[in-house]
């Protein structure tokens, strides 16, 4: 722009030197105006009319501002309302069969070579409402069937939209011919149709493994989206088309950012474990990852154990949802133990617990606490593994192959395998650090007691956390066999107390 005083300039036709544009805010040491002195006086006048009793201030410009309010703290997310379940028990699931709720015969036969031969009660329970195109709440414990629940039903959907002609190509359509010499139009990447979200990479990869056979049996694709691992393949995939995306928030969010991942044709959305997703502060990537979808599109949240941390998405994302509970089919019976130790005698109180015959999982609260605990059960003479965030993905799928295959009989882990490890014959669960809360003990102690076999899960405690322990089980609902001090036979022997 050209300057004031060179060759060349004309001033605009509304120009007044050293007149200041009205409405900006502007910060010096400029002098009052006569007009700013009026404005003033304007000022003073309409407070006084105001509030006549109010004493006239020292300081005559200080009128002009009123005082800042105090900032309110920001107000509390809703709760989430009392609403009414229908509660499906193992004795309404009894004789029924996967035909029954509205399966084709492939997804049927896919189930019966994934060891799926009747159907768990949340299954019975939402399996029908998804296929009819409801919104879905699905409380159950974990190891329930959650994931064949909402993945089989999701696939019988996406076949049912697809005869009505919401996406896909028309029926009998083909595609023209090639000629020669002419330039074939390349085709539009087919975008995804169903979005599942989970809030780790091992639930995301777990999920995969179930729901892949079952859409390939029917022509649907899947792809893992997932964090931890190298985007450009999952890129690739994206531009081959996919019909169902499987990942995480943040991947997601990430392919959506880069304008990799189209999920503007999203008919049907999954949450699981979606209370965890707003406990590890994912809440509002999912958010933003929802709003991607059709405004209009069915939302399916799973979880065991759905609270005022899912209100927000319910009251945004859900209209009039189907809310089921159902009770574990053919569940194990779980004995709970909590043990008292001194801090000198945790290291010999948790290898004598591992050295437990069976399979043995425990649960540390941080990665390097995990990585030392390994090693004083490997001095042991242990056969033992580990299973956190500071390992690369291969080496975690690696390791927990060991675990589920029997190569290693002790797992030590981070909440991060709370959710997502799937090993049906868990024998003992040791929570080597106490959990924060009743939903991740609930989530810890679901490793153990599941398709049928009994289990044990034991806590370790500090004398402190007596109190607070108590009250974790008080809002888990559940009651400790035996809650006292503990003596590793190391130390001189055990003393338990009621």
């Amino acid at each position: 722009m050209a300057q004031k005083g060179r060759r060349g300039f004309k001033p605009p036709a509304n120009y007044e030197p050293g007149r200041k544009p009205r409405g900006r805010k502007f910060h010096g040491g400029g002098r009052p105006t006569e007009a700013d002195a009026t404005r003033r006086d304007r000022a003073d006048a309409a407070a006084k009319k105001r509030d006549p009793a109010e004493p006239k201030r020292a300081d005559a410009g200080a009128q002009r501002v009123a005082p800042r309010a105090p900032r309110q703290p920001r107000a509390a997310a809703t709760p989430l309302p009392k609403l009414e379940a229908k509660i499906t028990t193992a004795a309404d699931a009894a004789g029924v069969r996967f035909t029954d709720l509205g399966l084709g015969g492939n997804i049927v036969r896919v189930l019966g070579e994934l060891g799926a031969e009747q159907p768990f009660p949340i299954q019975v329970a939402t399996i029908p409402d998804t296929i009819a195109g409801r919104d879905i709440l699905g409380r159950a414990r974990t190891g329930s069937g959650k994931t064949i629940a909402f993945g089989a039903a999701l696939v019988e959907r996406m076949l049912k939209l697809k005869a009505e002609g919401a996406f896909g190509a028309k029926p009998g359509s083909k595609a023209p011919r090639a000629q020669r010499g002419v330039r074939v139009q390349r085709t539009a990447t087919r975008n995804p149709r169903a979005l599942i979200l989970a809030p780790t990479r091992e639930l995301a990869l777990q999920i995969d493994r179930t729901v892949q056979p079952i859409a390939r049996s029917v022509g649907f694709y899947t792809a893992q989206m997932v964090g931890g691992i190298p985007i450009d393949p999952q890129i690739h995939a994206l531009e081959r088309g996919v019909d169902i995306v499987i990942g995480t928030p943040g991947r997601v969010q990430d392919l959506v950012t880069r304008r990799k991942l189209d999920l503007r044709e999203v008919l049907v959305t999954v949450l699981d474990e979606a209370d965890h997703m707003c406990d590890l502060g994912f809440l509002e990537p999912v958010q933003r990852v929802l709003r991607e979808t059709q405004r209009d599109g069915q939302r399916l949240l799973f979880s065991a154990t759905l609270d005022s941390g899912v209100s927000e998405l319910v009251a945004e994302f859900l209209r009039d949802p189907a809310v089921h509970e159902a009770e574990p089919a053919a569940s194990g019976r779980v004995r709970h133990r909590v043990h008292m130790v001194a801090r000198d005698h945790k290291e010999q109180t948790l290898v004598q617990l591992a050295k437990t015959p069976g399979r043995v999982l425990m649960f540390c609260r941080t990665r390097a606490y995990a990585e030392q605990i390994t090693e004083v059960l490997a001095e042991a003479g242990l056969r033992v593994t580990s299973l956190h965030g500071d390992l690369s993905q291969s080496r975690r799928e690696r390791n927990l192959a060991h675990f589920a295959t029997g190569k290693a009989s002790v797992l030590v882990a981070t909440d991060v395998a709370a959710r997502g490890i799937h090993v049906d014959d868990v024998d003992l669960v040791i929570q080597a650090d106490p959990p924060n809360d009743f939903k991740t003990y609930l989530h810890r102690a679901g490793r153990t007691g599941r398709a049928g076999r009994d289990g044990r899960v034991v806590t370790v405690i500090p004398k402190p956390r007596e109190q607070s322990m108590r009250e974790i089980l008080e809002h888990a609902g559940i009651e400790a066999e035996q809650f006292g001090e503990f003596v590793p036979k190391a130390a001189g022997g055990a003393k338990r107390t009621r």
